[in-house]
């Protein structure tokens, strides 16, 4: 009798493992889609991430990267027709309203997100709402921020630190050009609107007021001058590619003395990544000037809202995957270390084990801790509004509006005019 019941508790074990090495045997596959090389290779970190800390719950993702239109494009047809979609993609800033349009297709990943809640950076979740439900998963902050060459403005005798208003940076860049000829205070920008879509929003407006444009007015005529005045002053040109993220533009960057350049946060991979050794130990982060003290002194910009599609292969463990990648906290400190991306959770931020070591690639390369610039404008991160007609807008501004005025040398009243009646036209 003892024999028996040794022999099926024997059985019971070897069963009992057995199913558990079927079980761990049997992950389930997450497909996801992206438009960034590097996303892929963060995702499938994470995954392994995972992977260690969910034993019970092992997923296998399979991440592919396509390009960004075709991406887009195969990722509409497939909530359209319901089929082909995968169970997450990535989707760009300003191609998310047109997903959007397919939200009962979505998931909504607002419960899984409620316990980090109380410490995200909730401007740049509201731009992947709809109905007061969060579809997208933000991958940064994007703040807007300044990166001044400390060294080259102080062998003219300027501290940034004392550079608060728009007046003192083109003050700042008229004594620099006095000190230094061949120097320059920055760029200004005509294929994009980094800068611009900054000084709307630290005038309280948007590119569009309700369903129409908001072009033709005082605010954006305002825009316009500011910038047409550092071109008349000599302190500034138009930025080679249109904008400083371009390879005409980093090039311009490395090879030049340029005392400050204005993009968001995540512009930091691109010094370590591209313009690399030389602007090496340079350049300090730092908050953007404001027309008047009080404004907000940045915005978020650029960046990917990943999304979950409510009918793939198990959306529930989709959505946990996605929250703990790119939501919590420990997702949050490799978005840092991985991407050098400013985490949407602040929780990180003031974490010094994560955020201000030494052997940081970012620490290393910039003036200080970049993060403390962040620290700073916590609660002055504000938005854009993306909607269905952005894609419209955006692409005035950056075709013609922006060359005609800066390039042409358009009169600013008579381009503005031009550019809401041709606009309106397109949308209605």
């Amino acid at each position: 009798m003892k024999k028996l019941v040794a022999l099926i508790l024997s059985l019971c074990m070897l069963l009992s493992m057995a199913s558990f090495a079927t079980a761990e045997a049997a992950p389930t596959t997450l497909t996801m889609w992206t438009f960034i090389a590097q996303h892929q290779e963060f995702y499938e970190s994470m995954a392994k991430l995972w992977n260690e800390q969910n034993p019970d719950r092992q997923i296998a993702i399979e991440v592919t990267t396509l390009g960004y239109d075709d991406m887009h494009n195969k990722m509409k047809i497939a909530l359209q027709t319901d089929e082909g979609a995968p169970d997450m993609c990535d989707v760009e800033l300003g191609q998310f309203p047109n997903i959007l349009a397919f939200n009962d297709k979505l998931t909504d990943l607002t419960p899984f997100m409620t316990e980090y809640m109380a410490d995200l950076v909730k401007a740049r979740f509201e731009i992947y709402a709809k109905d007061g439900k969060y579809y997208g998963a933000p991958t940064h902050v994007g703040a807007m921020v300044a990166f001044y060459d400390a060294e080259l403005l102080q062998s003219a005798g300027v501290d940034y630190t004392t550079i608060k208003t728009w007046d003192d940076w083109k003050a700042a860049g008229e004594k620099l050009k006095a000190a230094v000829p061949d120097a320059w205070m920055g760029t200004v920008e005509t294929s994009t609107q980094w800068v611009a879509s900054l000084m709307l929003a630290q005038q309280g407006k948007d590119w569009q007021d309700g369903e129409s444009a908001f072009i033709n007015t005082p605010e954006v005529a305002k825009i316009i001058d500011t910038q047409k005045s550092w071109l008349e002053a000599g302190i500034a040109q138009t930025c080679p590619g249109g904008q400083p993220d371009t390879e005409e533009g980093k090039a311009y960057i490395a090879n030049n003395k340029i005392a400050c350049v204005i993009m968001p946060y995540w512009f930091m991979s691109r010094f370590t990544g591209e313009i690399k050794d030389a602007c090496a130990n340079r350049y300090v982060v730092a908050p953007c000037p404001v027309f008047e003290e009080g404004q907000i002194r940045s915005i978020g910009q650029g960046g990917t809202g990943t999304v979950v599609y409510a009918n793939g292969a198990n959306p529930e463990l989709a959505g946990e995957f996605l929250t703990f990648a790119k939501i919590s906290p420990i997702g949050n400190e490799k978005v840092w270390s991985f991407l050098g991306f400013d985490p949407i959770n602040t929780a990180v931020w003031d974490d010094d084990a994560i955020m201000k070591t030494d052997d940081n690639a970012f620490n290393q390369y910039f003036v200080g801790y970049p993060v403390d610039a962040l620290k700073e404008i916590r609660a002055e991160i504000g938005y854009v509004v993306s909607t269905s007609i952005s894609p419209t807008i955006n692409n005035y501004l950056g075709t013609t509006l922006w060359n005609e005025v800066y390039v042409d040398g358009v009169d600013t009243a008579e381009a503005l005019e031009t550019a809401q009646d041709t606009i309106d036209s397109d949308l209605f």
